[in-house]
C-alpha cells in the first residue's frame, strides 16, 4: 500500500487500495527464481541518455545511464503537470567519483538492472580504484537512493541540473508536449514553460516548479469552449500544483555551481560534494507533488517527508518484500529450457514482456496512470531546441484509445492494484464532464472525449479545429455548425457548441466503456468492492441513452426510432468510419457493459435498478453485418460518410468486447471480418496501438498471432529491449506498443468467457513455455507446455478445474 505520500489525492489512492483489494489473501511462500535470468547487463558505457535503463518504484521512474565516467538519471514523478499541461522531468541528476573508476583504457565497467531487487547496480575498475553503486527508488515512500562503495577513499560530487534556468518559449514544433495548443503559433497564442526555483543551504538543494495561476491551460480552455458560465463549478488540478524535490547526502555539503551543456540543451548545476574522501557514500533524492496555497505550504511537505522516511535498512527490505510478491504474481517464460535461449526469438519476447511489466511496476502507486506516451521514461529528443520535458501526443492530456492498452494486460498479469490510478483518472473528472453535457446539451451524462485533458474536458487542439486566429477567445459560431441527417434523408443545420469540429476524434465518446468494463473485470477476477467506482460507469451509461435521445429528437422529431431502439447518431467508429450511424464499437461496448451490469451481485444493483439497465440493453440495436465478395462481414456501422484513421473498428466485438470469439457462435464471421473486412491494408498494422495480434489470438488464428506478438514484442528498440520507438507514432518508449504486445501474448496463452478458462487456444507447438496468469472469479493458472502439450496444470482455486477447456493441439 502506498504510504507516508504527502499529497491528498495519493494518500486517497492508498486508502482505496486497502478498502478494495484487502480481500486478496496473505501471500505464501515464493519462489522467482525465473527472473534472474532476464537481468540486462551491459559491460560498456553510453553514448548518450536515450541508451538509458529504468529504474524506480510506486510512482517515480529514472533513467539511469553511464556516459564518459560520469552517472547520470533523469528523474520523473506521477503528476508533474505545467501551466500548458506539459509534463516536466524533476530534473537530471549527475555523480562522479575521484578517482574514477570508470575512466581509463584498462578499466572494466558493468551495469545491470537486477529485476528481483528492482534496482540497478554499476560498477567499475581501474588501476586506482575499484567502486560498487546501487541505484534505488522506494515504493512506498518518494525517495531514490544512492548508495555507493569503494576499494579506497574516493570524493563524491552530486549535481543536480536543469535545463529551466529561465523562461523558454515554445516554438511551434514543441507545442506537441502540451497537446492542447498543438498546431498553434507563437505570435497566435505565446506560450512559456517558465524556469525553476533552486535554492541551497549546506548541507541540502532544493528545487521547485510552480504553477503561474494566471496562465493555466485550463482557464484558457474554459473560454475557447463557451464554459465561462459554469467556469466557478469546475474542478481544477492545476491551480496552485506545485512539484520538485531535494537532493542531500551524508556528510555531503553545498560546494559550488557549474555550468554546461547536453545535447542540445545548455543547463545549470548545484553541486554537493562530499566533506572527506571515504569508501562509503549515501545520497538521498526526495521528490514532492502537492496541490498548496503557498510555497511554504510545499517546502513543509517536503521536510515532513523527510521526517517520516523509515530507516533505509527497513525500506530496503520492504522494497525486495514489494518487488518478491510482484514477480510471484504472475509470468511468461518462453524456452526458457534451451541451451542458446538468448538467442531465441520465444525468449527473448518473454524477456521483453518481464522487462516492459518492470516499467509498469515502476508506477504502480501513481497519482496518475503511466501515460501511452512514453510513461515515466521519456528523455532528449534529440532535436535542436527541444528540451527533456519534450513527448510526442502531450503531458497532461490522455488518449483513450492509447491509454486503455497499458491497463488492459494488468488483468491476467493479476496486477489489480495498479490499475486504481486509471480508474481514479476518470472518477475526477466525472463532475466537470457532467457538467460540459448538462451546459450544452441539457441532458445527463459525462461526454469523456477521445482526447481528454486530466480535468475531464477535451484538450483545446480538438474543440472546433484548433484555435482559430482568436487567440484565447470562444470560436465563432460557424465552427460549430453541423450538418446532420434526418431519417427522411434531407439535412439540417444545426449550431452545436459542444461539437468537438475535428476530423479525427469529433463523436468519439465511447472509450469510456472500456474503462467501464475493467472496472466491473476487477469485481469479477479479484472480487474487489467496486462501490466507490459504481456512479461513474452509470454516469456514463445514461450518457449515450440521453445523448442520442436528444440528437433523434431534435432531428426526427422522436426519441427513439419505430422500432423503439436508440439511433446513434451523429457517431464515429473510433477515429477511422466518420458522421457513422450505429457504429459497431459503441453498440459492443453497450451490450458488454449493460449485459455485466445485470450480472453484477445484489450489492450493487436491486432488482429495480437492474430492470431500468435491462430496458436500457432492450433499447440497443444490434450490431451491423455487411456483405462483401460473398461473405458476412461485421459492419464498421450501419452507415457513414467518411473515412479518416487505419483502426479496424469492426474487430471490437471480438476485442476487447468478446462478443465473438473461440467457443462463439458465428467464430466464422469474425474469422472473415478480419479476413476480408478492412477498407485499407494498414487497418491490420503491427506497431503501436494495433491490436491485429489480439484478434488473431480471441479467434484461434495460431500462426498469425504469433507472427503479429514477433513485429510486436521484438520491434526496432533502443539499447533497452522494451524502449520500443516505433517510427511515426507516439513517443518512445512506446507504451501502448508494450501494452498491445502484453495481450497478445496473453490472449495466445489463457482465454476466459464467464467461467470457462481455455488454455493454450493460440499457441504455436514449437515454443515451449511456463507460464503463470489470472482469470476470473480470484483464479490463478499456472502450467508448462511442450510440444503443443500440456505438461503441468495448477488451477487455484481447485473447484475452477471443472472449468478449464484443454485446447491442446
Amino acid at each position: 500500500m502506498k504510504k507516508n505520500i504527502n499529497t491528498s489525492t495519493t494518500i486517497l489512492i492508498a486508502a482505496i487500495l486497502f478498502t478494495v483489494f484487502s480481500c486478496r489473501p496473505e501471500p505464501s511462500p515464493v519462489n522467482i527464481d525465473y527472473i534472474d535470468q532476464f537481468n540486462v547487463v551491459w559491460e560498456t558505457q553510453s553514448k548518450e541518455s536515450s541508451e538509458s535503463m529504468p529504474v524506480g518504484g510506486g510512482d517515480i521512474g529514472c533513467n539511469v545511464w553511464v556516459e564518459n565516467g560520469d552517472i547520470l538519471f533523469y528523474m520523473s514523478r506521477s503528476g508533474t503537470f505545467d501551466e500548458n499541461n506539459s509534463k516536466l522531468k524533476m530534473g537530471r541528476t549527475r555523480i562522479q567519483l575521484d578517482p574514477n573508476p570508470f575512466e581509463g583504457k584498462e578499466s572494466t565497467f558493468h551495469q545491470e538492472l537486477n529485476l528481483r531487487e528492482g534496482c540497478v547496480y554499476i560498477s567499475g575498475k581501474n588501476e586506482e580504484a575499484e567502486a560498487a553503486v546501487k541505484i534505488w527508488v522506494e515504493v512506498f515512500h518518494p525517495v531514490i537512493h544512492v548508495d555507493i562503495e569503494s576499494s579506497v577513499p574516493v570524493t563524491v560530487n552530486s549535481t543536480y541540473e536543469t535545463w529551466r534556468t529561465k523562461d523558454h518559449e515554445l516554438s511551434q514544433n514543441e507545442r506537441m508536449q502540451c497537446l492542447s495548443f498543438l498546431g498553434t503559433l507563437p505570435e497566435q497564442i505565446p506560450l512559456k514553460t517558465y524556469k525553476d526555483s533552486v535554492s541551497y543551504s549546506n548541507s541540502k538543494i532544493i528545487w521547485y516548479h510552480r504553477n503561474r495561476n494566471d496562465d493555466l491551460v485550463f482557464d484558457k480552455e474554459i473560454t475557447q469552449q463557451h464554459l465561462d458560465p459554469i467556469r466557478e463549478k469546475l474542478w481544477n488540478p492545476l491551480k496552485n500544483l506545485t512539484f520538485g524535490g531535494s537532493m542531500q547526502g551524508v556528510n555531503m555539503s553545498f560546494s559550488n555551481t557549474v555550468t554546461g551543456r547536453y545535447m542540445h540543451n545548455n543547463f545549470k548545476g548545484w553541486v554537493l560534494q562530499s566533506e572527506s574522501p571515504d569508501t562509503k557514500h549515501q545520497l538521498d533524492i526526495l521528490l514532492h507533488v502537492a496541490q498548496t496555497e503557498t510555497d511554504k505550504s510545499w517546502n513543509n511537505g517536503l521536510e515532513k517527508l523527510k521526517d517520516d522516511m523509515p530507516s533505509r535498512s527497513e525500506a530496503w527490505d520492504r522494497n525486495l518484500n514489494w518487488w518478491e510478491q510482484y514477480w510471484d504474481r504472475s509470468h511468461i517464460v518462453i524456452n526458457g529450457d534451451l541451451e542458446n535461449k538468448h538467442d531465441d526469438k520465444g525468449w527473448q519476447i518473454g524477456r521483453n514482456y518481464q522487462l516492459f511489466r518492470y516499467m509498469l511496476g515502476c508506477n504502480a502507486y501513481g497519482e496518475y496512470p503511466t501515460k501511452f506516451n512514453g510513461g515515466l521514461f521519456t528523455v532528449d529528443g534529440g532535436y535542436e531546441g527541444y528540451t527533456p520535458d519534450f513527448r510526442l501526443w502531450g503531458g497532461g492530456s490522455f488518449t483513450a484509445q492509447n491509454q486503455r492498452l497499458v491497463y488492459w494486460p494488468m488483468l491476467k498479469s493479476g496486477d489489480f492494484d495498479m490499475m486504481i490510478s486509471q480508474f481514479e483518472y476518470y472518477l475526477r473528472g466525472l463532475k466537470n464532464a457532467e457538467l460540459r453535457t448538462e451546459y450544452y446539451w441539457g441532458h445527463k451524462g459525462p461526454s469523456f472525449s477521445e482526447q481528454i485533458a486530466n480535468f475531464g474536458l477535451p484538450i483545446g487542439d480538438i474543440y472546433h479545429y484548433h484555435w482559430g486566429n482568436e487567440r484565447l477567445g470562444p470560436r465563432k459560431d460557424k465552427y460549430a455548425m453541423r450538418y446532420l441527417t434526418q431519417a427522411s434523408g434531407d439535412t439540417l443545420e444545426v449550431l452545436d457548441h459542444g461539437y468537438l469540429n475535428n476530423n479525427w476524434v469529433s463523436d468519439q465518446y465511447e472509450t469510456i466503456l472500456e474503462f467501464c468494463l475493467m472496472i466491473l473485470d476487477t469485481e469479477r477476477y479479484n472480487s474487489a468492492d467496486i462501490s466507490r467506482y459504481m456512479p461513474l460507469i452509470e454516469s456514463s451509461l445514461v450518457f449515450f441513452d440521453e445523448h442520442f435521445q436528444y440528437w433523434h429528437k431534435k432531428l426526427n422529431g422522436s426519441s427513439l426510432n419505430e422500432e423503439g431502439k436508440l439511433v446513434i447518431y451523429p457517431s464515429t467508429a473510433l477515429e477511422t468510419y466518420k458522421m457513422a450511424e450505429n457504429p459497431t464499437p459503441l453498440i459492443a461496448g453497450l451490450k458488454t457493459v449493460l449485459s455485466r451490469m445485470l450480472e453484477l451481485p445484489e450489492k450493487y444493483l436491486d432488482q429495480q435498478e437492474k430492470e431500468k439497465w435491462r430496458n436500457y440493453l432492450e433499447r440497443v440495436p444490434e450490431i451491423s453485418l455487411m456483405e462483401k465478395e460473398g461473405y458476412t462481414l461485421i459492419a464498421p456501422a450501419k452507415n457513414w460518410e467518411r473515412l479518416s484513421n487505419q483502426e479496424f473498428p469492426q474487430m471490437y466485438p471480438v476485442f476487447p468486447y468478446n462478443q465473438y470469439g473461440l467457443g462463439k457462435a458465428d467464430l466464422e464471421v469474425a474469422i472473415n471480418t478480419w479476413n476480408h473486412g478492412a477498407d485499407i491494408p494498414a487497418q491490420k498494422g503491427s506497431q503501436c496501438w494495433f491490436q491485429s495480434g489480439i484478434f488473431c489470438a480471441r479467434m484461434g488464428l495460431v500462426e498469425e498471432a504469433r507472427d503479429y506478438l514477433e513485429k510486436k514484442m521484438l520491434a526496432q528498440s533502443k539499447r533497452f529491449t522494451a524502449f520500443w520507438e516505433v517510427p511515426g507514432f507516439d513517443q518512445w518508449p512506446d507504451i501502448d506498443h508494450g501494452g498491445a504486445g502484453m495481450l497478445n501474448l496473453q490472449e495466445m496463452l489463457l482465454q476466459t468467457d464467464g467461467k470457462q478458462i481455455r488454455v493454450i487456444p493460440a499457441w504455436p507447438m514449437e515454443w515451449e513455455v511456463d507460464f503463470k496468469l489470472h482469470a476470473p472469479y480470484q483464479t490463478t493458472i499456472e502450467g508448462q507446455v511442450k510440444n503443443g502439450d500440456i505438461t503441468f496444470l495448477d488451477v487455484t482455486p481447485e473447484e475452477r478445474q471443472v472449468d478449464i477447456i484443454n485446447t491442446d493441439q
